[in-house]
């Protein structure tokens, strides 16, 4: 089925709650529904701090898919080695000469409505990191995960220290069972498993 066909151009986003049972299977439709048609190596790279709770959506991600030893997916960002405001150009950089036929997915916390706490809004295009606190960072993805860990609008930088370390380990983990199942949709042939061409006839991806 070419997902691209049932699901149109148009839609670029797409957004539920990280408790949803149907999250997997929806958000995963629409993700599969933006990758490219040409072979692409696929490089994660998530976003974030230990060092504020709200802040550490990323960081988790990346530990918990790590853990998840997926085949097809660079990672960049985990607890251990964190992908945050300082160091953020020099990953850039490092993938651009790494990774140069790349697919870039990146994950990051961002605040919302109180309403919409606890949702994972996947949407094509890059994200801006540290738009919250108005850091000027490098847009960096071609699409992107975030998780609304809190509620935005007044002392960003206190709302993310004070968000609960459960809600944000929790969506962390539904983040990184997603992006392990879009690994497991990726098939290889070669030393090389990262690069993959979908297969628009199946669904799925494979080399060429």
């Amino acid at each position: 089925m070419n997902l691209k066909k049932r699901f149109g151009m148009q839609q670029e986003t797409f957004r539920m709650l990280h408790t949803n049972p149907g999250l997997q299977d929806s958000m995963l439709q629409r993700i599969f529904s933006w990758l490219p048609d040409l072979p692409k190596e696929f490089v994660v790279v998530c976003i974030g701090t230990d060092r504020s709770t709200g802040d550490a959506l990323g960081p988790l991600t990346g530990t918990y898919l790590t853990d998840m030893r997926p085949k097809h997916l660079t990672i960049y960002g985990t607890l251990k080695y964190p992908v945050h405001a300082t160091n953020l150009n020099d990953y850039i950089k490092l993938i651009e000469e790494a990774h140069r036929q790349s697919f870039i997915i990146a994950i990051d916390a961002c605040l919302g409505k109180s309403g919409s706490i606890g949702h994972l809004i996947a949407a094509r295009g890059p994200v801006k990191p540290g738009a919250a606190l108005n850091k000027p960072l490098p847009p960096i993805g071609d699409m992107h995960i975030t998780g609304v860990v809190n509620v935005g609008g007044f002392m960003e930088a206190s709302v993310l220290q004070n968000t609960r370390l459960s809600l944000v380990a929790d969506m962390a983990e539904k983040t990184a069972e997603l992006l392990s199942a879009l690994d497991r949709q990726l098939t290889w042939e070669n030393s090389s498993p990262s690069v993959v061409l979908k297969n628009k006839k199946r669904g799925t991806l494979n080399y060429m």
